[in-house]
């Protein structure tokens, strides 16, 4: 990932880790870049990585479509609440979360309480265009994936709206987006 200057120093961004006592835990649809983005955050304070949706699955001995499709939605966001818990516990780290995890009360709750949650928004057209190159989204599967994502943001950014910081991922590279993160966690820290 090329990252996009900031203006942020070496320094600042040291001090900026210094001072992370938490997890960020980034939040928002499928497609917005929360996994290749937290990693790159990670490496840069110098702090752990986990993808839920990868914990969930390492967990379960099976990929979340599977898990969606044996035991249903309700079954998938339990686990992925347990999950999510135990990270979150686990200290400071970036976290990112699957798009729907932030929309469950009892996870959300978790998030705020015991977290950083970075909410990263993008258009619509951005998400389908990034989701397009994945087939594994179990959410997308039997629809039009613009309408569904189109409905899905809708219905999901009040919840997003939770999270104490904002963040807009545009069509480019992610570095712009990594910026931006680090930016708002540093004037809200």
């Amino acid at each position: 990932m090329t990252i996009a200057p900031s203006t942020l120093s070496d320094a600042q961004i040291k001090s900026l880790a210094a001072r992370i006592d938490r997890p960020i835990v980034l939040v928002g649809m499928m497609g917005v870049g929360k996994t290749s983005v937290g990693r790159k955050l990670a490496q840069l304070l110098s702090l752990p990585f986990a993808d839920a949706d990868e914990a969930i699955e390492e967990a379960a001995q099976m990929s979340v479509s599977e898990i969606f499709e044996r035991f249903g939605e309700d079954y998938f966001r339990d686990g992925e609440r347990r999950v999510i818990a135990r990270l979150v516990a686990e200290g400071p780290k970036v976290i990112a979360t699957g798009g729907g995890a932030f929309v469950q009360e009892e996870t959300r709750e978790l998030i705020l309480e015991r977290g950083i949650a970075v909410w990263i928004d993008a258009a619509v057209e951005t998400l389908v265009d990034r989701v397009k190159r994945k087939d594994t989204r179990p959410l997308l599967r039997g629809g039009d994936p613009a309408e569904i994502i189109a409905r899905l943001k809708a219905e999901r950014e009040p919840f997003y709206a939770h999270a104490p910081l904002k963040v807009m991922s545009g069509p480019g590279p992610q570095g712009e987006t990594l910026r931006r993160v680090l930016e708002a966690l540093d004037q809200w820290l």
